[in-house]
C-alpha cells in the first residue's frame, strides 16, 4: 500500500513538473516555439516520460485553460461572496477573468493563431476544451443564480452560456489593447455592463422577454 503511494506520489509531481514547465514555456517563447522535447529539457524528463503524461501538446495546453480557470475561480468565488446586485457579480466573473490571464498576455497572440480554427483541439469552443469553458459557464452561472435581481427562469439558464461568449470577445480585445492597462477593454466591459443595468428592468415585459429569450438562444449557438 505504502509503496503504491509512493508511486502515484512520484507520477504526481513528475506530472506537475512538466506541467509548469511547459507553462513557463508558453510564456517565455509562446505556443508556437514550445516544443515537447524543449519541455521535457525543462522539466528534465525524458520526451517519452513527457509524452507519457501528456500525449501532445494540446493537452499541456488544456490543462494550462484549467489551471487558469482554477485561479479564476478562486478569486471570484470570494468576491461573489460580498455582492448581490447582478450586475456587480457579473464584473466580478470578467474582471477576475481577465486578471488571471494577465501572466499569459504577451504570449496570449500566438495561443490565438493555434486556436481560432473551428476544428482546433485548443480552440476554448472544442470538446477538449470542455473542462475549462464548463468552469467558467458554471462561474457566470453562480453569479446569476445568487444575484438579487430575479430574471425570467429560461432566461436566467441561458444567459451564463452567453456570458460565456461575450467574456470570449473580451478576451480577444484585450489580447490586441495596446492602449495603458487595457483601458479600452475596461470602457467596452463598462459599456457592455451599462446597457445590461438599463435593459434588466424591461426583462419580464412579455414582448422583451421574448426577445431577449430568442437572442440569447442565438448567441449560444456560436458553442454548437
Amino acid at each position: 500500500m505504502f509503496e503504491n503511494d509512493a508511486l502515484e506520489s512520484k507520477s504526481a509531481r513528475t506530472r506537475a513538473r512538466i506541467s509548469a514547465a511547459a507553462i513557463e514555456s508558453f510564456i517565455e517563447r509562446g505556443y508556437a516555439d514550445t516544443t515537447m522535447r524543449l519541455i521535457a529539457e525543462k522539466a528534465e524528463v525524458s520526451v517519452g516520460n513527457a509524452y507519457y503524461y501528456f500525449p501532445s501538446k494540446n493537452h499541456l495546453v488544456q490543462d494550462l485553460y484549467v489551471r487558469v480557470q482554477q485561479e479564476h475561480a478562486a478569486t471570484a468565488h470570494g468576491l461573489l461572496a460580498e455582492h448581490r446586485a447582478l450586475v456587480d457579480r457579473l464584473r466580478i466573473v470578467f474582471e477576475t477573468g481577465l486578471a488571471a490571464l494577465v501572466p499569459y498576455q504577451r504570449s496570449a497572440p500566438g495561443f490565438l493563431a493555434a486556436m481560432i480554427a473551428p476544428d482546433s483541439p485548443i480552440n476554448p469552443l472544442s470538446a477538449e476544451s470542455a473542462p475549462a469553458r464548463d468552469m467558467t459557464v458554471g462561474l457566470f452561472r453562480e453569479a446569476v443564480e445568487g444575484a438579487q435581481h430575479r430574471l425570467p427562469t429560461d432566461v436566467a439558464d441561458l444567459l451564463p452560456e452567453a456570458l460565456f461568449v461575450s467574456y470570449l470577445g473580451l478576451v480577444l480585445r484585450w489580447t490586441y489593447d495596446g492602449s495603458p492597462d487595457q483601458e479600452k477593454t475596461s470602457r467596452m466591459l463598462d459599456a457592455g455592463l451599462r446597457l445590461l443595468a438599463i435593459a434588466l428592468p424591461f426583462v419580464r415585459m412579455p414582448g422583451v422577454h421574448s426577445t431577449t429569450r430568442e437572442l440569447l438562444r442565438l448567441v449560444t449557438e456560436v458553442r454548437s
